[in-house]
């Protein structure tokens, strides 16, 4: 008996450690309806199941990049030399594949205000004019207050928009964030890596229209939220207002506060393994990308509901550090673009759809307001491409006009 109390009290340990009691009953409750759903059960069970959709379906895949060239606290020198290795071996990677648009891979570059220097962002600006990526704010910040940070954010602002890599809404900077260490809206029950609760509404305030933070498991700012396109509901200015989110659907009106859009979180085994594991959907040297985790990823089902053939898989990675970049630029993501082309870009089952994260909020927008079709035609739906990029977004609409 004691042995018993004693296994499972290690067993409470371990889930407490990874945090798996934020994400998973909400996970688990998704897999059973997508079950359910694949055995097309009848409507009167008490669950409203959508049926999996028949005929095309379009997946907008994007990989978001913490871009933190200083990473590790590396030298000036070492940070430029990262920059540059991209700079070159960026295209060399991209040239070789096309999606159903016959666009290249894109890459989104989520960039530390704190680690600005021009010299780190001209590069990225010249991919961006080829077509290749876009770039938008993160930051790291600790022991804030609301005008501390909104200083902080006006000067990233400034900074990034002064190489033309900042888009304009309405006549302010319109921007995507993904927050330093998760920690986005003072997340952390110690108060570290923020200190600003109402966090989320000034970011909407200076013009951030979506957060793409999500997932962090097993880091405590998960939310129990999972493999969703939502908005906060309620009052944003509390602590974690990400909590509780109103499911982003079809015909679902623009509200004024951040769209969140989460990569893919999953409970998953290796191929041949029989350990579970995490799947977050975050590339790096020791969780290179493969085919096997692109299912996996596919799988868990982003949409906007009511619009279940437009189906949503946003990856991330921390790629400046050596080791990272050669698994997002080598032959492991290499293998992954072969995977996307030869299975998720038919044209009959699949369509593929490579996109920033600016087109992916766009592409979100339009299938709330009711837009079908193909994906490709909202890429600039509500947020207009950066001055860095419009020359290369114009020459794909010219490409593709009917």
């Amino acid at each position: 008996m004691i042995a018993r109390v004693r296994t499972k009290l290690r067993a409470l340990q371990a889930l407490k450690a990874k945090e798996l009691h934020r994400w998973v009953p909400g996970w688990a409750v998704q897999r059973a309806r997508a079950s359910l759903r694949r055995l097309q059960v009848p409507l009167q069970v008490p669950l409203q199941i959508p049926r999996q959709p028949d005929g095309l379906r379009h997946l907008v895949f994007a990989v978001c990049d913490h871009y933190e060239p200083l990473h590790g606290n590396v030298s000036f020198e070492q940070g430029l030399e990262r920059v540059v290795r991209w700079r070159r071996r960026y295209p060399e990677l991209a040239r070789r594949f096309a999606d159903a648009n016959g666009r290249p891979p894109r890459h989104s570059y989520f960039f530390p205000g704190e680690q600005y220097d021009p010299r780190f962002i001209e590069p990225l600006a010249e991919m961006c004019e080829l077509g290749l990526g876009e770039v938008e704010v993160h930051l790291h910040h600790d022991g804030d207050t609301r005008e501390t940070l909104r200083a902080a954010l006006q000067q990233t602002l400034r900074d990034l928009g002064s190489h033309g890599v900042i888009a304009q809404y309405r006549g302010q900077p319109a921007w995507a964030f993904i927050h330093g260490n998760w920690c986005l809206a003072n997340a952390r029950a110690d108060g570290r890596w923020c200190g600003v609760d109402d966090e989320m509404e000034l970011l909407y305030e200076l013009g951030c229209y979506a957060d793409l933070t999500f997932p962090s498991a097993p880091d405590p700012c998960q939310p129990h939220i999972v493999n969703s396109i939502y908005y906060p509901r309620g009052d944003i200015r509390r602590r974690r207002a990400y909590e509780d989110g109103e499911l982003a659907h079809v015909g679902m009106v623009r509200r004024d506060r951040l769209l969140m859009i989460q990569g893919p979180l999953a409970i998953t085994r290796r191929p041949g393994k029989a350990k579970v594991r995490i799947e977050g959907g975050a590339l790096d040297a020791k969780d290179p990308p493969t085919p096997a985790r692109l299912h996996h990823w596919v799988r868990q089902n982003v949409t906007i509901a009511g619009r279940p053939d437009w189906v949503f898989v946003k990856v991330h990675t921390h790629g400046a550090p050596e080791g990272n970049a050669e698994a997002v630029l080598g032959e492991n993501m290499a293998a992954l673009h072969t995977a996307l082309r030869e299975h998720y870009n038919d044209g009959i089952r699949w369509q593929l759809h490579y996109a920033t994260a600016r087109e992916m909020y766009n592409v979100a927008r339009a299938a709330m307001d009711g837009q079908t079709g193909s994906p490709s035609l909202y890429f600039d739906y509500e947020i207009p491409p950066p001055a860095r990029a419009r020359a290369a977004a114009s020459a794909t609409k010219l490409a593709h006009a009917p």
